[in-house]
């Protein structure tokens, strides 16, 4: 399963700021650049953009929670990305390899003891 984590971007000289608003929960999918939080600093207040798109499966913060630049927000699942398990109870066909016959050759093909 291919994971990826958001983070909070560079948002200038601000650090420590809270969490004001959460746009998004488990199990919401989500596109790049669709606001995942609102932060409110001193001076402005700034939504966060998701960097990754796919599935959430974790937030990792909650409302009044103080972030920074790097803080992990959430945690979500690529798509596309599912892992063997998965992909076989959906596509069980596809478990099986292809197989091909190849006509014999050398002394099988001629038959034994001729003679």
């Amino acid at each position: 399963m291919s994971l990826v984590e958001v983070k909070v971007p560079d948002i200038g000289d601000f650090s420590d700021v809270p969490v004001i608003e959460l746009f998004v929960k488990v199990g919401d999918t989500i596109k790049v650049d669709d606001a995942i939080a609102t932060l409110e600093s001193d001076k402005a207040t700034m939504d966060v953009p998701s960097s990754a798109a796919g599935v959430i499966k974790e937030v990792k913060v909650a409302l009044g929670d103080r972030v920074g630049e790097g803080k992990v927000l959430i945690v979500c699942r690529r798509p596309g990305s599912q892992d063997r398990h998965h992909r076989a109870l959906r596509h069980p066909w596809r478990r099986v390899p292809e197989c091909r016959l190849h006509p014999l050759q050398g002394p099988a093909a001629r038959g034994r003891g001729d003679g």
